[in-house]
């Protein structure tokens, strides 16, 4: 093949680097598929996943019942393989998420497990190459390390809903200056899960309001009132229900692998507080974050890291929740001139899938590590990447490749 000058075309030369996440890629990619493929065929696998909250709520749903009742729930769950030890289970979601549920009354538990597991695949898929195109499409093989990052294969594997907050955010990335109602409608998916986002959520407000772009407040406003209509319609007493099952469920006595909780838990044990002060703290500077830089605001650059930041510092979330670090980390992995720290993110990301495999549960502290690792490792990979405080944007490279 010759370019339009005449001279032959050139094919990429991949480092060790490159391969190394490419092989890792694969082996991490080839796991998840055939579990999926295993999911309608065995329904242990479909019934023994987080999937079945979801299942059994779409299924209470549908038929005009209480998704937060805990004889009702408990029964479904059950009967669909969770152990009975476990008790029941509830989608934490807040009542605004009751629509994207709903269609999973309709069908059986296996196909439903089925469809869920491929609606997550394509949501990191269709992110992951929304991401890399703006990007400027580099030619190499490192977005790889997104389509197989450790945290969103768990995502898939336990049939959780982190991925659909990603596709949001990417879709909001994507379509912010050109069409900002659907941008902002697309942020729904982020309301999801919500403490996932609350810095990201305050700068976004102070943004909007100074910008005076309110086309994307309306934009989620409309998705929200939507899908609270519709669930009303449903479950007319959803939020009551709801705020009686967020009191009854003993948060304070769960343990979960992130850095708020452990905190709450080794200093005051009781003060449930504690875990809403880092993103309060967070929020605070965020805020001063978006002031010295509000006239050369990039979303795409600067939007990246404040989820980042929201993710480590939020009151709660899992290993699986980790899916939400791929654009800031793809952003790292196109600035570092670091071969090395391209590995150790490789490694890393697959650490995480072989302790699932090797049976390492999702509530233990194995996983604590995971959050911050993603956050000092986006920094370590800015601080080498040569030229830090003059790094292009997305606009800039994306001119440079149409040049």
């Amino acid at each position: 093949m010759s370019s339009r000058t005449g001279v032959p075309a050139t094919k990429p030369k991949h480092d060790f680097a490159e391969i190394s996440i490419a092989i890792a890629a694969g082996f991490v990619l080839a796991l998840t598929t055939l579990f999926v493929c295993s999911v309608p065929l065995s329904g242990k696998i479909a019934g023994s996943r987080d999937f079945v909250v979801f299942w059994a709520t779409g299924q209470q749903l549908l038929h005009h019942a209480d998704p937060y009742n805990p004889v009702a729930m408990g029964k479904i769950e059950h009967d669909a393989g969770i152990p009975a030890v476990v008790g029941t289970l509830y989608m934490r979601n807040p009542p605004w998420g009751l629509p994207l549920v709903l269609p999973l009354g309709l069908i059986n538990l296996r196909l439903g497990a089925l469809l869920w597991s491929l609606a997550m695949v394509a949501c990191l898929l269709a992110s992951v190459n929304m991401l890399w195109q703006m990007h400027g499409r580099p030619q190499n093989l490192l977005h790889w390390l997104g389509y197989a990052f450790g945290p969103a294969m768990v995502c898939i594997i336990m049939g959780q809903s982190s991925l659909f907050a990603l596709f949001g955010f990417v879709l909001f990335l994507k379509l912010h200056q050109t069409q900002p109602f659907l941008a902002g409608a697309s942020l729904w998916l982020c309301a999801l899960k919500p403490h996932l986002f609350v810095p990201f959520g305050v700068v976004l407000l102070a943004w909007i309001v100074a910008s005076k772009s309110y086309r994307i407040l309306a934009g989620i406003t409309v998705a929200i009132a939507a899908s609270c209509v519709v669930a009303h319609i449903f479950d007319p007493t959803a939020w009551v229900d709801y705020a009686r099952m967020m009191r009854s469920v003993g948060l304070e006595k769960e343990y979960i692998p992130c850095l708020t909780v452990v905190i709450r838990l080794w200093l005051s044990p009781q003060s449930m507080w504690l875990q809403y002060l880092a993103p309060v703290l967070t929020s605070a500077w965020a805020l001063f974050y978006f002031r010295t830089r509000r006239h050369t605001w990039d979303w795409n650059r600067n939007g990246s890291f404040l989820v980042l930041v929201s993710l480590v510092a939020a009151p709660y979330s899992w290993v699986y929740d980790g899916g939400l670090a791929i654009p800031a980390l793809l952003e790292g992995i196109y600035a570092t001139r670091s071969r090395i720290l391209l590995v150790v993110l490789a490694i890393a990301s697959l650490m995480i899938e072989v302790e699932l495999i090797w049976g390492v549960k999702v509530a233990s502290a194995f996983y604590l590590w995971t959050a911050p690792a993603w956050f000092a490792w986006y920094l370590l990979a800015h601080a080498a990447s040569g030229h830090p405080k003059s790094k292009p944007g997305v606009a800039e490279l994306q001119n440079q490749a149409a040049s």
